[in-house]
């Protein structure tokens, strides 16, 4: 079985990939202001709804109880899907998934495609898997092309060109779409993306994409965006083909209703989506004539299996935990070597692969807990974490350094007096890397913990020291 999850297995580490992009001060700059206007319009938003808490709640165990029973759902979803005249496939990884609908494409004789933004897509890496056919992908929605027009990769989950600011994206427009000026503005820029994808549009006979949700009840498939592509996607090709990984079902139409007020609060920081598309089969006054579904496991069911870690495919990716994750803020989605990035990608791309790659993912947290406080569906992603490291420990992969440094902290701890005499042993070794009372430089292992932080001196006297000294002074 081909499991993917972008360029994940070939990825570097995250502290390597990571270190590199801490160098990036522009990339740095662009994070941090994009998320933090992302998060005060979240704040402000869902400070208004008197039932935020339970609204989550209520997300919640909507997802918890479609996941019991996924494959109840599912074949309900194929029943009511297939009544109203669409075409379900069932994709157990990458290679039959990108094979399915490579050869729905073919059966037309066609040879270009445009696509709803859809990360799903970007797993399976459907781009170079329709290139390599002969066929190519439009990307529509606007940070997507700027990602594609760049040959980039993807650094956030909802706003994927978090990295650009106007200025590169100015300059990629005008030498990919071989424009003679284009002014700076925001409108400017998008002006020229319409102009551009406007006779796509208009030409291309079959449309690709994702789903935010699709509903077992009626068979529909639900993409919610704000700029106006995916209406078009659906609505003027002759085919449409919708990729739904098997986590995206909900039992009933009026779930919705929970879903379509967390999602664009918690994702952009907007009360409600410009564009909610919900469709149901063929129609023939309206909409593609053809319609497939493809349904994704890609290790989606042994993420299942797993009653402690469950609750990963509770995500509706709305990216909450990206925006407010001090780890992802300094780094940028690009560390992570996946389409999915931050805390909820340190949990759901190594599980995807079975944990035999991307290892060091649930190590890049802080365990802060700020995602599971910002998570719509509350994930407990700190505990999914400390799960996940227990499994890599568990394995034998975790590094030699890091199993003697925790034998020797847990022999340290274990007992008043030997942590006492860790304490002055460290008081000693420390003096010739201290420097006005900070520690910047430390040899061999440790010199990780000292290149991108000052550490304070271990103090004269310990907290037991100072305690025990008092009640000397106060009881002689």
């Amino acid at each position: 079985m081909t499991v993917r999850v972008g360029d994940a297995a070939q990825a570097l580490d995250f502290p390597e990939a990571a270190k590199k992009q801490l160098a990036n001060a522009q990339m740095r700059r662009n994070v941090r202001h994009a998320t933090d206007v992302i998060r005060a319009k979240r704040n402000r938003v869902a400070a208004e709804m008197p039932d935020w808490e339970a609204l989550r709640e209520s997300a919640r165990h909507i997802k918890a109880h479609t996941l019991r029973y996924l494959d109840t759902y599912l074949e309900q979803f194929e029943k009511a899907c297939t009544a109203a005249g669409g075409k379900v496939h069932w994709a157990k990884d990458a290679d039959e998934a990108n094979a399915i609908i490579t050869a729905i494409i073919n059966s037309h004789g066609e040879k270009e495609v445009i696509k709803i933004k859809t990360m799903t897509s970007d797993e399976i890496r459907l781009n170079p898997a329709l290139e390599a056919a002969g066929i190519t992908p439009f990307e529509t929605d606007l940070a997507d092309l700027i990602v594609q027009l760049g040959h980039d990769q993807p650094s956030h989950i909802v706003v994927p060109a978090l990295h650009r600011n106007k200025i590169e994206i100015r300059q990629l427009f005008l030498e990919k779409m071989q424009l003679e000026t284009l002014g700076d503005k925001p409108e400017d820029l998008t002006d020229a993306a319409r102009r551009y994808l406007r006779e796509k549009f208009l030409r291309v006979k079959v449309g690709i994409g994702g789903a935010n949700f699709a509903i077992a009840e009626t068979g529909s498939v639900c993409v919610v965006e704000s700029e106006g592509n995916g209406r078009m996607c659906l609505t003027l090709p002759q085919i449409f083909i919708s990729l739904v990984g098997i986590e995206k079902i909900i039992p009933k139409f009026s779930d919705l209703e929970v879903f379509l007020q967390l999602l664009p609060r918690s994702a952009t920081g907007e009360r409600m989506n410009p564009y909610n598309s919900i469709w149901t089969g063929v129609s023939a006054s309206d909409g593609p004539k053809e319609f497939h579904v493809v349904l994704l496991d890609n290790g989606r069911s042994e993420i299942l299996a797993d009653p402690k870690t469950r609750q990963t495919l509770q995500c509706i990716r709305c990216a909450a935990c990206l925006n407010v994750c001090p780890v992802y803020r300094q780094t940028g989605g690009h560390a992570y070597g996946s389409i999915y990035s931050g805390p909820i990608g340190a949990i759901v791309t190594p599980q995807l692969q079975s944990m035999q790659h991307s290892q060091s993912l649930p190590y890049a947290s802080s365990l802060c807990g700020a995602c599971y406080d910002a998570c719509p569906v509350k994930i407990n992603i700190p505990e999914v974490l400390i799960e996940l490291r227990g499994k890599v420990v568990a394995a034998g992969d975790a590094p030699a350094s890091e199993k003697i440094a925790m034998k020797a902290a847990s022999f340290a701890l274990a007992s008043s007096h030997r942590l006492a005499a860790a304490q002055k042993l460290t008081r000693i070794a420390q003096w010739p890397f201290v420097h006005d009372g900070t520690i910047n430089k430390l040899p061999g292992l440790l010199a990780p913990w000292s290149e991108t932080r000052n550490m304070r001196a271990v103090p004269a006297e310990s907290f037991r020291e100072w305690w025990k000294r008092r009640r000397k002074d106060q009881h002689p």
